[in-house]
């Protein structure tokens, strides 16, 4: 089988050497991704609208591996306020209430100030629902 890569177009991508996601097989390992619009290459203020956003990137790079938020096995949560987290558990329970993954949470700073979330997700395409 042949590894595939996937870019969102975010010019973090080709500036720091990475992609977005990178399927494997089945498997579709989801790089840390942030409430940015890739599109506008904007950031909202608010905690909630980039974990949205966060949700939205991430399901687009599910889409393009053939996979969805369904096919999620594993989540980490890395957040530069702890305090922050709890806010955060409905969008959570929105998108993967039911995937129920494995998951984690961690409080280290990120790489942009205006970053308030990043989500990183590791799928298996056809393990959901």
């Amino acid at each position: 089988m042949s590894r595939r890569l996937i870019s969102s177009g975010s010019t973090f991508e080709q500036e720091i050497g990475y992609s977005r996601a990178v399927v494997d097989g089945d498997w579709i390992f989801v790089s840390g991704t942030t409430g940015f619009d890739y599109g506008r290459m904007t950031i909202s203020d608010d905690l909630l609208e980039q974990a949205e956003q966060c949700f939205v990137n991430i399901q687009a790079a599910l889409d393009e591996a053939g996979s969805g938020l369904r096919d999620i096995v594993r989540v980490v949560y890395v957040l530069p306020d702890a305090a922050d987290f709890p806010k955060c558990w409905p969008i959570l329970r929105k998108y993967l209430g039911t995937v129920r993954p494995a998951a984690m949470m961690i409080c280290a700073g990120l790489s942009d100030p205006r970053m308030r979330i990043e989500i990183q997700a590791t799928a298996r395409r056809g393990s959901g629902a």
